[in-house]
């Protein structure tokens, strides 16, 4: 799928279209330049799931928590990491029943579980978000 959002807002509202789809266990890849949108869209993900804090970037704390209405949401950030998120010790997040992982600036090859590359980039009319489902039991 493919989707071009004009303004922030745009972003939000697709993000919440998509995250009607999520379920306990997913895993979201986000990747994109710096400031193309991917806390905004994780943002759009949290206010589908319920969530009422504030979500901010994870950059320096590599991991947030939130919990949604039904569902936990873990936002990371791995953009300073080099090193997996078994190294990290993040793996025991992937695929938990309880949430969906969120993960910005992540290649991980070895996740098992229902995952989805999402890809933001700057384009003349604002955004374009690619969206690529993948199942990778």
């Amino acid at each position: 799928m493919e989707f071009i959002a004009k303004t922030r807002e745009d972003t939000i509202e697709v993000a919440k279209e998509f995250a009607t789809k999520l379920q306990g266990g997913d895993v979201v890849l986000l990747s994109g330049e710096l400031g193309a949108g991917k806390t905004t869209f994780t943002k759009g993900i949290a206010l589908a799931l319920g969530v009422t804090e504030p979500v901010t970037s994870p950059t320096f704390t590599i991991i947030k928590e939130y919990q949604g209405k039904e569902l936990a949401l873990y936002h990371m950030d791995m953009y300073r990491l080099s090193g997996d998120l078994t190294e990290l010790g993040l793996e025991e997040y992937l695929g938990k029943k309880d949430g969906v992982c969120v993960i910005e600036w992540c290649a991980v090859e070895e996740i098992h579980a229902r995952v989805f590359e999402i890809s933001l980039a700057y384009c003349k009319e604002g955004r374009r978000i690619i969206i690529r489902e993948e199942e990778r039991a």
